[in-house]
């Protein structure tokens, strides 16, 4: 299956968990991938697991929570690849704590990386994207923006945002020819639910030694054995941006297992 052939795709977060799963399904379709990731030890990795595919790939350092790293990667992604017709924002943070106990900038960092960061991106790779082919953006929301997940309300008041941010652009740049969904993963075995707190950005804690198990009630999947593996994400994130996807616009896509039926 070549869907990527010829596609030119900028993938954020692209140094680890789903945001590197992502940019190694793109190169194995065929496509040419900036990987861009706040890690460079982590785009490293993405070469390394990339192979004979490296020949495909650039690598992009960026901090997607600072604006200046995100105008210099978006341009140097845009260059490298000669234009760009698919945008992933896969980088994203995660940090549980106590409400109560939770500081403001803790509260703002967070809103900061998953939700001003991904509109950041966009920003800077729009113009590029309005004279893409079949220009597609898929943004990472979560199941968090619609299920009560305790110890995370920073979390999922950047997720909720960055899902309604999603289906505000894709009714602003319908027009312009780009699509815009967003997937909703959740139970899926990452950065993001080993403890590290990480997708593409820095590390971060786990949930509060103290937390209350019993709060999260049923998160486990119905279908399978234990979270799934960040491919399984990856793969519908390909489908989205694809021509398989071309009658796919402004909605989200939930990959969870059925832990939030």
């Amino acid at each position: 299956m070549n869907r990527y052939e010829g596609r030119r795709a900028l993938v954020t977060g692209g140094g680890s968990g789903i945001g590197q799963a992502t940019v190694l399904r793109m190169l194995r379709e065929g496509g040419s991938v900036v990987a861009a990731d706040v890690s460079a030890a982590g785009l490293e990795d993405t070469v390394a697991k990339a192979g004979d595919l490296a020949a495909k790939l650039t690598t992009v350092t960026m901090d997607i929570g600072d604006e200046s790293s995100v105008r210099a990667g978006v341009a140097s992604a845009v260059e490298a690849l000669g234009g760009l017709d698919v945008l992933v924002n896969a980088a994203g943070i995660l940090r549980s704590s106590h409400t109560h106990e939770t500081t403001l900038d803790q509260f703002e960092r967070i809103i900061r990386v998953n939700l001003v960061g991904t509109f950041l991106v966009i920003r800077e790779a729009i113009p590029a994207l309005r004279e893409g082919t079949s220009a597609a953006v898929v943004n990472f929301s979560s199941t968090s923006a619609g299920f009560a997940h305790p110890y995370m309300a920073a979390y999922a008041a950047s997720k909720g945002g960055v899902q309604s941010m999603t289906h505000a652009l894709a009714a602003e740049y319908a027009k312009s020819g780009i699509r815009f969904t967003a997937v909703q993963p959740g139970s899926i075995s990452s950065g993001m639910t080993d403890g590290s707190g990480q997708s593409g950005q820095s590390r971060g804690p786990g949930l509060p030694e103290d937390a209350d198990m019993s709060l999260f009630m049923k998160l486990a999947p119905a279908i399978g054995q234990g979270f799934a593996g960040p491919e399984s994400v990856a793969g519908v994130v390909a489908m989205l941006a694809s021509e398989d996807g071309a009658f796919i616009t402004g909605t989200e896509v939930r990959i969870d297992g059925g832990t939030h039926f």
